[in-house]
């Protein structure tokens, strides 16, 4: 016929009397009902597919000609056309199609067993007849039961469930859907219906969650529920802002837990609990981190700045972290390891890097170290030398070049006294007893007021001999003997000289303990007419020698705890100890008082004026003209890693170096300065 020229009247036939078939086929899949609805269906297809594949076959020869030529559809794919037209798009069965597929998925999801393969072999055909088919046809309407089906169920179990419960069944329910596009749907449908539950079940449940009272992310964090903390990860991670959400409440969390603690009056007063404390708490968040947040870098940020906020609220942190690593470094860190000190020194290093004035943390810790290089009483070199190694990575050279010279003063002083001695020996000279001096550079050490303090004549002739020695090998130098900064061991006989004792005691307990070898008893008057002592010292220290339990060398009278200058002070003969050594150390406050704090403070503001100054006129050099605002930021920005510098006292070095003719402003607009060379 195609070769006759009867193509179209072949091809018209062909289209007419499948119509004709298939509105019969219809009828028939029609009149089923529930699930045999879908079998007929299925037996109809497979039996459509195939009759339609023998036609085209037989038909190869006009498909080959006519149908291209005439750019008409292949017999084929009109097949598939009428079958979808005709059978699938009938109003009455796309409407029982759909009803039957939705009852079947909504009972599968009630725990129901159903007829995958029935299903499979449905969604297949959808498939078969084009993608558009299976997405308009049977996925676009299933997404929306999804959605409204999760809606409900999301409502049902927030109001009954605590969060791990409703995370856990969540979780069942995403892995449900996936298990079921496997099963008989089509791959592409997949990520859809993931999405579709996961707005449901989780975007808009989120906040709700997070917030649950007894369950929601506070108490979890609270608690450390890593498993639940991680279910809770992964699936606000799968949503758009879950993770900020997760981070805003924890970063808040953190904060207010961490100003309750920085705030705390029992917590500061002792600086060794109140930085134990933070590292406990940090250690806490960081095992959350790593163990239930998939070690987030993110959420490490969050930790990171929520600590930086409130350490920084408590303005005696610097001073406290100093405290805390003087006392590891003297006593607390005995029998560790070397790795057990390296993990204690990290984690102070991770609270250092919090503050933002690391130089106030600097002022400290060079007087911490100062006593504990001059007691002796550091448990290891190496300990030292490793904590100014991490100053010195985090800060710079210039941060620790101080603290390493006083290093270098205490190696020169050990060589010098070995000299000394050495030189004594040559001459046949030997002092009345065992002195050793340590010589400590002008301006690398804390500045100490030189006290005075009136020696014992055997000690005085000692320093006498060492200092012409010394000034001998070292002309034009001059020595300032810092006798507060010193100590002594002495031999001392109780009970009638029954029993002895070495009591090791300060400089100035040693001036006050010497005087009862020639007096009974001293007022504390006549105490500090022949000493000399500073009195807020002397008081400190008859306090130490009269008052500790257990170390009351000297009798008081009347006996209290506090010293007043109408008491008098007696040799404690019945005084007995079951040690041969006693220590004892001089009473006073491990944290600074309020004056010597406003003192620290003074001298930080006073040593910042210069490093502002130097920075500004570096960024002016460079820049030459800079409005205000860009000269403080930039300043702020150079000298974050020491201190945050106040605006307005930028402003005044400003006004400082403009007087000194450094800079000037611009005539035109007073906002802008320029370098003057």
């Amino acid at each position: 016929m195609v070769l006759h020229k009867y193509g179209d009247r072949l091809y018209s036939g062909v289209s007419n009397c499948l119509r004709q078939h298939l509105l019969a086929v219809a009828a028939r899949i029609e009149a089923a009902q529930g699930l045999p609805f879908l079998k007929e269906l299925k037996t109809c297809w497979d039996d459509h597919n195939k009759s339609t594949q023998m036609i085209r076959d037989i038909l190869m020869y006009m498909d080959r000609t006519y149908v291209t030529q005439q750019h008409k559809t292949p017999v084929f794919q009109l097949g598939l056309d009428l079958w979808r037209e005709v059978v699938v798009r009938q109003p009455h069965i796309h409407q029982r199609l759909l009803s039957i597929l939705g009852d079947l998925v909504a009972r599968e999801r009630g725990g129901e067993m159903v007829d995958r393969a029935l299903i499979k072999a449905t969604t297949q055909m959808l498939m078969d007849l084009g993608k558009p088919t299976y997405e308009e046809d049977f996925e676009r309407h299933f997404l929306a039961a999804a959605a409204d089906f999760y809606a409900k169920e999301a409502q049902e179990f927030i109001s009954t469930c605590n969060a791990p419960d409703y995370m856990r069944k969540a979780e069942k329910r995403l892995a449900e859907e996936v298990e079921r596009v496997k099963n008989y749907l089509d791959e592409s449908t997949e990520p859809k219906i993931t999405r579709v539950a996961e707005n449901e079940l989780i975007s808009a449940q989120m906040k709700a969650l997070v917030e649950m009272e007894g369950s929601g992310l506070v108490p979890l964090l609270i608690d450390d529920a890593y498993e639940d903390l991680g279910r809770m990860y992964s699936l606000f991670k799968r949503v758009d802002d879950g993770l900020s959400l997760l981070k805003t409440v924890m970063g808040s969390h953190i904060k207010e837990q961490g100003k309750t603690l920085v705030n705390d009056p029992e917590k500061t007063k002792d600086p060794v609990e109140y930085v134990q404390a933070l590292l406990e708490m940090r250690d806490k968040y960081e095992n959350t981190i790593s163990r239930a947040f998939n070690d987030d870098k993110s959420f490490r940020n969050t930790l990171n700045q929520s600590f930086e906020t409130f350490i920084n609220q408590q303005q005696r942190s610097p001073e406290f972290i100093s405290l805390f690593i003087d006392d590891r470094l003297r006593k607390g860190l005995k029998g560790a390891s070397e790795g057990d000190v390296e993990v204690v020194l990290d984690k102070v290093m991770a609270l250092f890097r919090y503050l933002q004035e690391k130089d106030v943390f600097e002022k400290y810790y060079k007087q911490h170290l100062a006593k504990r290089l001059l007691s002796g009483r550091t448990v290891s070199d190496d300990a030292e030398r490793n904590m100014l190694v991490k100053l010195k990575t985090e800060c710079g050279y210039q941060f620790t070049s101080k603290l390493e010279s006083m290093f270098t003063d205490i190696k020169t002083s050990r060589d010098m006294m070995a000299d000394f001695k050495a030189r004594l020996a040559e001459k046949g000279e030997e002092l009345p007893l065992d002195l050793s001096v340590q010589v400590l550079t002008t301006g690398s050490w804390p500045t100490q007021s030189s006290s005075k303090c009136v020696l014992p004549r055997e000690l005085e002739a000692a320093c006498k001999s060492f200092q012409d020695f010394y000034l001998t090998a070292h002309s034009g130098r001059r020595l300032s003997w810092q006798t507060n900064m010193g100590t002594a061991d002495l031999k001392a006989a109780f009970n009638g000289g029954r029993e002895k004792h070495e009591i090791t005691v300060s400089t100035y307990q040693m001036v006050i303990l010497l005087l009862f070898n020639d007096a009974e008893e001293l007022s504390y008057r006549e105490v500090a007419e022949a000493t000399e002592i500073p009195p807020a010292d002397l008081k400190r220290s008859l306090q130490s020698l009269a008052c500790a339990k257990g170390k009351n060398v000297l009798r008081k009278e009347p006996m209290s705890k506090e010293v007043e200058e109408t008491d008098k002070f007696s040799f404690n003969d019945a005084f007995t100890s079951k040690l041969y050594k006693i220590k004892i150390g001089t009473v006073s406050a491990q944290k600074e008082g309020e004056v010597e704090k406003q003192e620290t403070r003074h001298k930080v503001e006073e040593d910042r004026k210069p490093q502002i100054e130097a920075a500004i006129v570096r960024i002016m050099k460079a820049r030459k003209r800079l409005d205000h605002n860009s000269v403080v930021s930039e300043v702020t920005r150079q000298l974050a890693a020491r201190f945050l510098p106040n605006p307005a006292v930028i402003k005044k070095r400003i006004e400082s170096l403009i007087e000194r003719e450094f800079l000037e402003r611009d005539p035109t607009d007073r906002k802008v300065y320029v370098y003057l060379a």
